[in-house]
C-alpha cells in the first residue's frame, strides 16, 4: 500500500537520493528543504504523512526543534532522523526526544528501507489502535494492580473518593495515569452509568475555553453559527474530568468557581443560568499552590478543588510496577496486532527498569507498543527497545552505519564480526571501546584510565583545560592520575 513519507533535508542531493529511495519502495514522497517548511507541509498536506525522514542539522530550525514542535501538538508520526558520522550525540538526543529510529549518512539502501518499513508498520498499527475503545474506558481498581506501597495508598484513597461526590484533585507528572484513576473513581461510584466527560484545559485556545466549558448561544461571537451545549451540560448527572486545570485563564477560573459553588452555569451570550449536577474531578501536572503564590491560580478556587487530593507517584519511584505494566501492555497489543509476542526477556526487562521514564506510564506503553508491533519472535529482547537502549547504554555509531538496523527486525551479526568492528573502532582516534578483544566488558578503572590519558594528550597536557572538559576539578584530576598510575609530571596549565 502506498503511503505518504515526508522528507526534510536541506541538501538537494541528499533530498533527491531519499526521494528516489522512497519511490522505489512504492511510497509517495513529500519534500521540505527546512524545518519551517516541514511544519507547513504537515499542516496543509491533504494526505498526512505516515512517517517522516528528518535531517537533524539544518540552518534555521533544526531537526530537534522540529521534533519538539511535533510533540507539542501531540503529533505521534514516527520520525526517522538522519545524522552524520560526527553527530552521534545529536542522534542520541533525538532518540530521547522521541525519534523512532536513526540512520547515519550516507544511509545504505537496505538500512533506510528497513527503517521506513518498520516506521510505517508502527504508524498503521497506531491508527488501528486509536480506532479501538480507549483502554481507560473500563478502568476499575481491579484492573490497576501494583506492587508499590505508595501506589497502593493512591488506590485506597481513590476507592474512598469513589464512595462520595466530593471534588477530587489528582496531581502527578504527565503520563502517570491521572485519567485512569479518574475513570476508576467514576466506574466505582454511583454515577458509573452516567456520562464521563473529559476536557484537556491545556489544549484549548484561551478564547474558546469559556464557550467549550459552559456553552454558547447562536450569534454569541463571530463563528458561533449555532447553539452549543458546554461540557458542564454534557456531563450533567455524571462526572466532569478537567485535565491540566492549572492552565485555565484567570477570567475563566472565576466562572468555574461559581459553577462549582452554585451548581449552575451561564452560556456565553445566554440570558439565564442552568442547574447542573456533576461530580468534578480535576487533574494537574503543576504545583497549583505555587501557581497560587505566583498569582496565576485563584486561591479560593484551589481550596474548592483541593477537597480530596490524590498524588500519583512517577514511574521512576515505583519501578516494581514495571513488570506488571509491561505484561499488561504485551497482552493488549499482541492481541490487537496479531503478534506472536507473549513475554519479555530478563535482560530487556532489566533495561526498562534501569530507565527513569520521564514520560511515565504513557512512555512505557508507547515503547512496548512499538516493540510488540515490530518483534517477530515470542519474547521481546533488548534489541526491540532501541530508543531506551540508546539512552541507557548509548548508541554505537559504527554498528549503526551497517545494513543491520537497530530495530527489532535486524539479523544478528556474528560475534567475530562484532569483534572485528570493535577492533576497527578502537583504532580510530577518540574512540573508547567498552568490550575487550574477547567480548567481555572492560573494568571501569581501565576505561577511566584510557579516557583521562586521551584527554590529556588531546589537550596537550593542560591540566586546567583537561579537568574542565572532563567535568571535574584539578585536584580531582591529580588524585585520579595518582590512583590510576598515570604520569602527571610535566603537566601544566
Amino acid at each position: 500500500m502506498s503511503e505518504a513519507v515526508l522528507i526534510v533535508e536541506d541538501d538537494p542531493v541528499q533530498r533527491r537520493l531519499l526521494q528516489a529511495a522512497v519511490e522505489r519502495l512504492g511510497h509517495m514522497p513529500l519534500l521540505a528543504e527546512n524545518g519551517r517548511e516541514a511544519l507547513r507541509v504537515l499542516e496543509q498536506a491533504e494526505e498526512k504523512p505516515r512517517t517522516i525522514i528528518l535531517d537533524l542539522i539544518m540552518p534555521g530550525m533544526g531537526g530537534l526543534e522540529v521534533l519538539a514542535r511535533l510533540r507539542e501538538v501531540d503529533n505521534q508520526t514516527p520520525v526517522i532522523v538522519q545524522t552524520s558520522r560526527g553527530s552521534i550525540d545529536t542522534a542520541v538526543e533525538a532518540m530521547r526526544a522521541g525519534a523512532f529510529d536513526f540512520v547515519v549518512k550516507p544511509a545504505a539502501p537496505a538500512r533506510l528501507s528497513s527503517a521506513i518499513t518498520n516506521a510505517l508498520r508502527v504508524s498503521a498499527m497506531e491508527t488501528r489502535q486509536r480506532k479501538t475503545e480507549k483502554p481507560t474506558a473500563g478502568a476499575s481498581f481491579d484492573t490497576l494492580p501494583t506492587n508499590n506501597p505508595a501506589m497502593a495508598r493512591v488506590l485506597q484513597l481513590a476507592q474512598k473518593a469513589a464512595a462520595s461526590d466530593i471534588p477530587v484533585l489528582i496531581e502527578g507528572e504527565s503520563g502517570v495515569g491521572k485519567e485512569l484513576i479518574a475513570r476508576a473513581i467514576q466506574n466505582e461510584s454511583t454515577r458509573r452509568r452516567k456520562p464521563f466527560v473529559t476536557v484537556n484545559c491545556g489544549a484549548i485556545p484561551d478564547t474558546l475555553v469559556e464557550s467549550i466549558l459552559f456553552g454558547h448561544e447562536k450569534g454569541a461571537f463571530t463563528g458561533a453559527t449555532e447553539k452549543r451545549a458546554g461540557k458542564f451540560i454534557e456531563a450533567d448527572t455524571g462526572t466532569l474530568f478537567l485535565d491540566e486545570i492549572g492552565d485555565l485563564p484567570l477570567d475563566v477560573q472565576v466562572k468555574l468557581l461559581r459553577a462549582v459553588q452554585e451548581g449552575e452555569v451561564d452560556a456565553v451570550g445566554g440570558r439565564g443560568t442552568r442547574k447542573v449536577d456533576i461530580r468534578l474531578v480535576s487533574a494537574t501536572n503543576q504545583n497549583l499552590l505555587e501557581r497560587v503564590k505566583e498569582g496565576k491560580f485563584r486561591e479560593d478556587l484551589f481550596y474548592r478543588l483541593n477537597v480530596f487530593p490524590i498524588m500519583i507517584p512517577p514511574l521512576r519511584q515505583r519501578k516494581e510496577d514495571i513488570p506488571l505494566l509491561v505484561q499488561t501492555f504485551i497482552a493488549r497489543f499482541a492481541d490487537n496486532a496479531s503478534s506472536p509476542v507473549t513475554g519479555i526477556s530478563r535482560s530487556a526487562l532489566a533495561l526498562l527498569e534501569n530507565y527513569d521514564w520521564p514520560g511515565n506510564i504513557r512512555q512505557l506503553e508507547n515503547a512496548v507498543f512499538r516493540a510488540t508491533v515490530l518483534c517477530e519472535t515470542a519474547v521481546l529482547s533488548v534489541a526491540d527497545f532501541p530508543q531506551i537502549q540508546a539512552q541507557v547504554e548509548g548508541i554505537d555509531p559504527y554498528e549503526a552505519t551497517s545494513d543491520t538496523a537497530v530495530t527489532a527486525t535486524q539479523s544478528e551479526v556474528s560475534f567475530q564480526a562484532e569483534r572485528e568492528d570493535r577492533q576497527i573502532a578502537a583504532n580510530r582516534p577518540g574512540n573508547i571501546t567498552v568490550l575487550d578483544s574477547l567480548g567481555n566488558v572492560r573494568s571501569l578503572e581501565d576505561i577511566e584510565r584510557e579516557v583521562i590519558r586521551f584527554a590529556l594528550d588531546h589537550h596537550n597536557g593542560q591540566m586546567s583545560e583537561t579537568a574542565r572538559r572532563l567535568g571535574i576539578g584539578r585536584s580531582t584530576l591529580y588524585r585520579k592520575l595518582k590512583e590510576l598510575g598515570l604520569e602527571a609530571s610535566g603537566r601544566s596549565g
